[in-house]
């Protein structure tokens, strides 16, 4: 089992790694291809397993409650942290805090838990996408815009980050998905094919673009605060997951093990991006390739012991 998942991954990553390394395609192609899965593909395919659920299927609160607890732990502690041992600048803090604390769910989550687990993988993603996309990344978002913005109007501030969210494709198709289950609303079949099509081309895609943005990756910002970001996101959030859903809840060991496979992906692109809008660079590049390497370890063990 863990070759026909594993193999798939790493062959799909390479492709994409050498179709940018021989110039089949340039970056700038690589992104236009990342935009289309998370603003169609992946928004499409949550959209298509949500919607042709019940709400008692897709609705787990201690799964979620769990999650987002760990998250936000694991946030707060960076924040504090990346001002008080590390003498980070607030907004800086507020960046560095995300990478500790989120993970690629988008693309690599609902690529690999894909091919593990088929459709069902999307409720498992889209509850950890609630927590990420509508608490997580707007409150990073607000603190590194008050760290920015020192004489800033807070209320603007939230107003601009509520506007962002509203239109972020990956909220509005699960919030879409989840009241279609809620008030029993049925999506015509050949508009729901058309999604099923659509959410079929996210994960090769997701794992090609994911290889692709690895070409020209460098550790050049190696020190404390990257092997502290890097520990707390690939070591420390799995295994409090782990710990958090086995003992806290009486989930299916399979709900479980998905929990636990989503927190030991690496941080998302998303952090990279943050850190060159707020003038990270390479200090955020940095512990996010180490993280997407030291992932794949950590995952392939996860699949290899329970799938």
């Amino acid at each position: 089992m863990i070759f026909s998942v594993i193999f798939p991954v790493f062959f799909l990553l390479f492709l994409g790694f050498a179709s940018v390394k021989i110039q089949l395609l340039a970056k700038e192609q690589m992104t236009a291809i990342s935009a289309f899965v998370i603003k169609i593909a992946l928004p499409a395919l949550l959209l298509h397993a949500l919607a042709s659920k019940d709400l008692h299927e897709i609705w787990y609160p201690s799964y979620f409650y769990v999650y987002a607890a760990v998250t936000f732990g694991l946030f707060i502690t960076a924040f504090i942290l990346g001002q008080k041992l590390f003498k980070n600048h607030f907004t800086h803090a507020a960046v560095f805090s995300l990478g500790a604390s989120m993970s690629n769910t988008g693309l690599l989550g609902a690529a690999i838990l894909t091919l593990l687990m088929g459709s069902e993988a999307m409720i498992y993603i889209s509850l950890v996408v609630i927590i990420e996309s509508v608490f997580l990344v707007p409150l990073m978002l607000t603190l590194a815009e008050i760290g920015r913005q020192r004489q800033a109007n807070l209320a603007s501030i939230l107003k601009t980050t509520f506007l962002t969210l509203l239109k972020n494709p990956l909220f509005l198709s699960v919030m879409i998905g989840m009241s279609c289950a809620i008030f029993e609303i049925q999506i015509p079949h050949l508009i729901d094919q058309v999604f099923a099509m659509l959410g079929q081309t996210a994960a090769p895609l997701a794992l090609f673009i994911i290889g692709g943005g690895m070409v020209g990756l460098t550790i050049q910002s190696f020190n404390l605060q990257t092997v502290y970001l890097v520990v707390s996101k690939n070591i420390c959030m799995p295994l409090l997951v782990y710990l958090g859903l086995t003992y806290l809840t009486a989930l299916d060991p399979k709900m479980i093990y998905a929990g636990t496979l989503i927190a030991a992906l690496p941080m998302p692109s998303l952090f990279g991006i943050f850190g060159q809008v707020y003038g990270l660079n390479e200090k955020a590049l940095t512990p996010l390739m180490i993280s997407t390497l030291l992932s794949f370890v950590v995952v392939s063990v996860l699949i290899g012991l329970w799938w």
